[in-house]
């Protein structure tokens, strides 16, 4: 079909792009007026483009014995003949379509020998039969694609989609930003965190290698069924967390903050104990002591503790009490601790020593 094929239903297509929105203006936007016709809902964050997916396919369909009529469910991209075919399917016991399409790798960023891919080319004739249906598919048919990673916003596709539909750009959650995270699922689950549990978080949160709020959304989950309370405390978290090699692991840093060689030396061997391997633990140490280092050179040349986070990459609550430990460091003692485990790192994996370095270099940082 071509542009304009199923002309006379007025859904006000055309009038501009919308920019591409966070998760927070895409639900705020679906609640609003008529929902369009297509979405695409993609980026690194699958939490959100999961959770925006539920909300569309609630709005599309609110009941849901009516999805196995009218949904029709691609778990990856699908030739683009039986794409449109489904587009193109009229409704039967149903008074809509919706296709949903995983994984869908017409959006993904084009390979630098395809950059010209805006001249059209006889093998571009699928893409644009694509493209002129998306700008004005049928008024009983929705589309809802979704990418687990950045699109090619270049791409005819991306921007047909970003002038006739809507978009989610769902960007990674970072270790300064998931609070705004936490204090909306708080909402949405009608409880609050005390401050003491709400550092604890933060603090898990920032040694993690990689933010999963897939997970965190699971242990506020399990959470609920621990305690009736409306409000968490720092135990409630340690419960929940429990399994986690990064509590322990968390415990440890923070010893080694307060300078508490008896604490840290335990937690060492409770982390070795829980199945934290050494080169886990020689990443964090030499994280958190670069971090002690750098917020001990910045307050030094002048920065405000309160300016720490902005500059560190750190929540500022997290980097302004990082920044309290350090000044109890002289600076010599965290250069020669980087230095120490250096050379621990390359010991251990040769296999020459074991944790007696750790333990060692634990208790050269907390000599006072």
């Amino acid at each position: 079909p071509l542009l304009g094929a199923y002309g006379g239903d007025d859904r006000g297509r055309g009038d501009g792009a919308l920019p591409s929105m966070n998760y927070a203006e895409f639900m705020a936007s679906l609640a609003k007026g008529e929902p369009p016709h297509v979405f695409l809902l993609a980026g690194e964050e699958s939490y959100y483009v999961r959770r925006a997916e539920e909300a569309i396919l609630r709005r599309l369909l609110p009941n849901p014995e009516d999805r196995a009529d009218a949904l029709i469910r691609y778990e990856e991209m699908p030739p683009t003949d039986a794409l449109m075919e489904a587009l193109e399917t009229a409704p039967f016991f149903t008074d809509k379509i919706v296709v949903l399409v995983h994984d869908a790798a017409i959006f993904r960023a084009a390979k630098k020998k395809d950059d010209a891919e805006d001249i059209p080319t006889p093998k571009d004739t699928d893409a644009e039969r694509l493209i002129s249906l998306l700008a004005d598919l049928p008024p009983t048919t929705y589309a809802i694609f979704t990418l687990a990673a950045k699109p090619d916003k270049r791409r005819k596709l991306y921007q047909t989609v970003e002038k006739y539909g809507r978009i989610l750009e769902s960007e990674p959650v970072r270790a300064w930003t998931v609070e705004n995270w936490l204090n909306a699922r708080l909402r949405e689950m009608g409880r609050s965190m005390h401050p003491k549990a709400r550092t604890f978080f933060l603090n898990v949160v920032g040694i993690m290698p990689t933010i999963s709020l897939e997970f965190l959304d699971r242990q506020l989950e399990k959470l609920t069924l621990y305690t009736d309370n409306t409000q968490f405390t720092e135990d409630d978290l340690r419960a929940a967390f429990s399994e986690m090699p990064e509590v322990s692991v968390f415990a440890l840093m923070d010893a080694v903050s307060a300078r508490d060689v008896c604490r840290a030396l335990d937690l060492l061997v409770r982390c070795r104990a829980d199945g934290v391997h050494f080169t886990v633990l020689l990443a964090l140490l030499v994280r958190h002591v670069r971090q002690l280092w750098q917020a001990k050179r910045l307050l030094m040349s002048g920065t405000p503790p309160k300016g720490l986070g902005k500059i560190m990459g750190l929540h500022p609550f997290i980097a302004e009490k990082l920044g309290g430990h350090a000044k109890a460091f002289p600076e010599t003692t965290l250069e020669r601790a980087v230095l120490a485990l250096a050379d621990a790192d390359y010991l251990l994996k040769t296999g020459q020593a074991g944790d007696e370095l750790l333990e060692d270099v634990l208790i050269r940082l907390c000599q006072k």
